[in-house]
Order: structure tokens, then sequence, then C-alpha cells
């Protein structure tokens, strides 16, 4: 046999799914943060614009202050434009190269001239203050950036030992008085801005103005503020996975205790009435109606098994008389040579012997009775109509013999309800039945339908003597049995209230036995079926 009880795990699939659902929307926003790079794109753009304006406010002082006195062909003055480039350009992060009006290179702010000598400078990284915790975050952004960094398919660039004005596209372009611009790839991963414009005396193109700056600043502030996104995502983060955990529990946890309380009642060897389930009840939500449900069917179950339990003892006291009977009545008939006490004693053992077999038939109709009321479905009936055919057929039958039966309708119908014509014709045989046992020659029994609010009821009622008021509800019982003082034993089962009631009740109706109260003696029964 498959084990089916629930298996434990370090973590239930359902806490997994959970837990991805909860975590692929601030996931996926972070990426797609990475992923666009819209941030980066406009500090470039608006770097250059920063650059650009840069390169117009020194190129505009050079055509001013950096030309040769000559008022017809005016030009620069290299040595008088080195000295002013370099005071400009100090307080600047760009690189500045100036060149003449032929391309050649006058200028470089990197060469400082000083004692006859170049001095080449360069920005030094800023110390490393960095705590592990810091350093390997950098790190990982580092290997996100890389993965979903916006490509742009730039040229790259190339550092020249002897630059011209021609291998700069941005350059030839503002010695022809144009403005220009150019972003291309460092070896690094960096992107170097190059804004060139022409510088200009009295109308007239001297030269071009070259700047350059890499990415670097840019870069850091960038790093710098997504790094503050994801310490904001990690907390975000951390918080998703204790809420979805704390959830997981609320759900999984009850479902798991639920499941192994489950497994518990089909693994019960006896009765499981001292067995119960969690109750949840208290929830107000799905897993608490879950719990009622589970508690309510497990008590169902319970019951029913004791209902069989109960119901295999009936039917084994109920058999075993007719067989004592029949046995010693069968030992005593082997003993005895009497005509007249054999004759008795075979009258004795073929009345057991057909009490058995209506005990067998009752007992087997009822058995099947549960099984049959699962399966089929509840069909619209007219009681009126039924009870009517069921009277015609018993008025024919006890025309001279019997008791009179009349049907009274107190409106007009029809009387339709949900139900089972076989079985709802054997509930009103077996009342009928009932009280004709019970009813005197030429008494009346009164059958009454009459439609109430959610209800069609009809009533069987008698002229005989009445039930005591301590058996009024012991008499649906099964196996119950008082008959008149009249009636020859064993010629019913006691199971034909104990039937009307189980079919009353599958279709969520109700069956009570009452006392006529209207002065005279009899007793009534009354069904009412759901509309």
């Amino acid at each position: 046999m498959t084990d089916q009880s629930p298996r434990r795990r370090l973590m239930s699939p359902l806490t997994r799914r959970i837990l991805l659902i909860n975590l692929a929307a601030p996931i996926a926003l972070v990426l797609a943060f990475f992923y666009l790079d819209q941030f980066r794109l406009s500090l470039i753009d608006t770097r250059l614009t920063a650059l650009r304006y840069e390169a117009d406010l020194i190129a505009g002082a050079l055509g001013e202050s950096a030309i040769s006195p000559s008022e017809f062909t005016p030009t620069l003055e290299p040595e008088l434009a080195r000295q002013l480039l370099r005071r400009l350009s100090a307080q600047s992060s760009a690189r500045a190269r100036l060149f003449d009006a032929e391309g050649e290179l006058i200028a470089d702010s990197r060469l400082l001239l000083a004692a006859g000598r170049g001095v080449v400078t360069r920005q030094l990284p800023p110390p490393n203050i960095d705590t592990p915790w810091e350093r390997a975050l950098i790190g990982l952004y580092d290997k996100v950036n890389a993965l979903f960094m916006t490509t742009l398919d730039l040229p790259k660039y190339v550092e020249l030992p002897f630059t011209h004005a021609n291998d700069y596209p941005e350059a030839r372009r503002a010695l022809t008085g144009e403005n220009g611009d150019q972003l291309r790839d460092l070896p690094d991963g960096r992107i170097m801005l190059s804004v060139a414009v022409p510088v200009q005396g009295l109308r007239k193109v001297m030269g071009a103005l070259l700047l350059n700056v890499d990415s670097a600043e840019l870069d850091a502030r960038v790093r710098e503020e997504r790094l503050g996104v994801l310490k904001v995502f990690a907390a975000v983060l951390g918080f998703t996975v204790l809420a979805s955990l704390y959830l997981a529990g609320a759900i999984v946890r009850p479902i798991h205790r639920l499941a192994e309380a489950a497994e518990r009642i089909r693994a019960a060897k006896g009765r499981i009435a001292h067995l119960s389930l969690p109750d949840y009840s208290g929830r107000r939500d799905e897993i608490g109606d879950l719990s009622s449900v589970l508690r309510a069917m497990t008590a169902a179950l319970s019951q029913r098994l004791d209902s069989i339990e109960q119901f295999a003892a009936d039917v084994s006291h109920e058999i075993k008389n007719p067989l004592t009977s029949l046995r010693s009545a069968m030992e005593t008939f082997l003993r005895t040579e009497k005509p007249e006490l054999r004759a008795r004693l075979l009258t004795v053992m073929q009345d057991d012997v057909r009490r058995m077999d209506r005990l067998i038939t009752d007992i087997s109709g009822a058995s099947r009775l549960d099984a049959e009321l699962a399966r089929s479905e509840a069909q619209s009936l007219d009681i009126a109509e039924m009870l009517r055919s069921v009277v015609e057929t018993y008025s024919a039958r006890l025309a001279e013999t019997g008791p009179q039966i009349e049907l009274k309708l107190i409106e007009p119908g029809p009387y339709v309800a949900p139900g089972f014509e076989g079985r709802i014709g054997q509930v009103a045989r077996n009342l009928i039945d009932n009280a004709i046992s019970f009813s005197p020659p030429g008494s009346t029994i009164s059958i009454v339908v009459k439609r109430e609010l959610r209800h069609i009821m009809f009533s069987v009622t008698d002229e005989g003597p009445g039930i005591p008021p301590e058996n009024l509800e012991s008499i649906f019982e099964r196996f119950y049995s008082e008959r008149p003082a009249s009636e020859a034993f064993g010629l019913h089962s006691g199971l034909g209230l104990s039937i009307a009631r189980q079919v009353v009740q599958s279709l969520g109706g109700e069956i009570r036995a009452e006392n006529r109260d209207d002065g005279r003696t009899g007793a009534r029964f009354t069904v009412r079926l759901p509309l």
C-alpha cells in the first residue's frame, strides 16, 4: 500500500511558490533599473551640454585675448594661447587641446610648461575607505552592471603620441566653424566625452578647441545612486522574505497540521471519535472554512461508522431471534412424535422463516438506501399527484375490509418539490401502512397536503390509540416495533419509519410524529420537504 502521509520538507512547495511570486516583482524592477540605464544616459547628455558650454567660454576667451596683433590676418599667438589655456582649464576636470587653423596642436592642458620641461599630471583615485561589506556590494554591482549595461556601440578611443585635428572628426568639424561632439569607448568600460568648438576672432576661424573628459565621475555617481537603490532593495527583499515566510507559515502550517491529523484518522484502526482535527474556525478565512468542513466531515464519518456498527449489531440481534426460535422448534420437532405438536411446530418454523425472509429483504433495502440516495439526483416531483396515485391504490384494496383514506388539498396545486418519486412514494406507503395497522374498522385516515413558505407539507392522521409520549422519537429507530395486540408477531421488521426518516432527511426535510390535538385519539405523522 502506498504511503500517502504528508512528507516533511525543509521548505514546502507552497512556501517556495509564495516566495517566488513575492520576490519576482522587486527583482524584476531592479533588473529593469539596470537594464534601461536611463539615468546614466541622462547624466552623459547633461555632461556633454555642460562641456559644450565650458568649451564655448574658453574658446571665446582665446578668440578675444590670444590673437596676433595683425589687423588683416589675425592668428592665434601660440605662447599666449598656452598660458591662457592653462589658466582657464586649471579648475576643470576636462582635458583641453587647442589646434590652429591648419590642425596642428598648439596646446594641451596636460602639459604644463615650467622650467623648460613638461610635467604630466594625473588625478589620483581617492583612498580606499570602503568596508568589506561595501566592497562586496560594489563587486556585485560591477558584475550585474556588466551584464545589463546598455551597449551604445561607440568607436574606440585611441591615445596618439602626435595629435592632429584630423584625428578627431569633431575637431575637423570645428575648423569649419561648426560645433561637434563625440562619444568613445575606453578600454576599461568607461566612456570618453569629446566636444570641439571653433576659436574665432574677427569672424574668422583661427583654430579649434577640443575638450575631453571620461565618464569616471558620472559612473561613480550612477554607481552611488544604484548602490542606494540596492540598499533599499536589500531592505525590501529582506522584508518581503520575512513577510512571505510569515504568510507561508500562516497558510502551510495549518494545512500541514490538518493533513497530519487526517492521516492519523485514515490510519486509525479502531474508533475515530476520539481523534479530532485542529480547529481553525476562528480565523474567518479559507483555512478556517476548510478546518470547519473537515471537522464536520470527520464528525459525520464518525457518526456514520457508529451507525454502521450499531446497524450491524441490530441486524445480528434481530436475525438471531427468529434463528433461535427456529432452532428450538426444530429440536422439539425432532424429539416429539405427537402429530398435533409437530403441526404447530411446523407452523412456528414457517413463521420464523417468513420473518427472516422479511427481515433480510428489509435490511437489504435499508443498506442500499444510502448508496442509492447518494447516486441519484432529486427531480421535480408533484407531491399531490404522487399521493393521489398512492391513495387510489390503497382505496381500491381497502374498499370493503379496511379504513377509508381521504386526500385533502388545502389549495390548488401543483405542489412541486425536489425528490425521488419511488422513495417519497415509499415514505407515503410506510406511513399509510402504519396508520392502517392502528386504525379501527370503519375509521378514516386523513392525508392533508398544503404549501408553506419554504416547504411542501403532507400529513397522515389516523384514529387509532395514538403514540405514548415517551415513544414519539424512539419509533423512528431501526427495528423498533410496537404493534397492535391483534396483529400477528413478526409481520413487520421495524424499519419502515426509520427508512422514511432517512429518505426525508436526505432531501433536507424533516418528519415528526405527534398525537392529535383536536380532542380525538390518533397519531399524526408530518413530512416537510423543502421547495
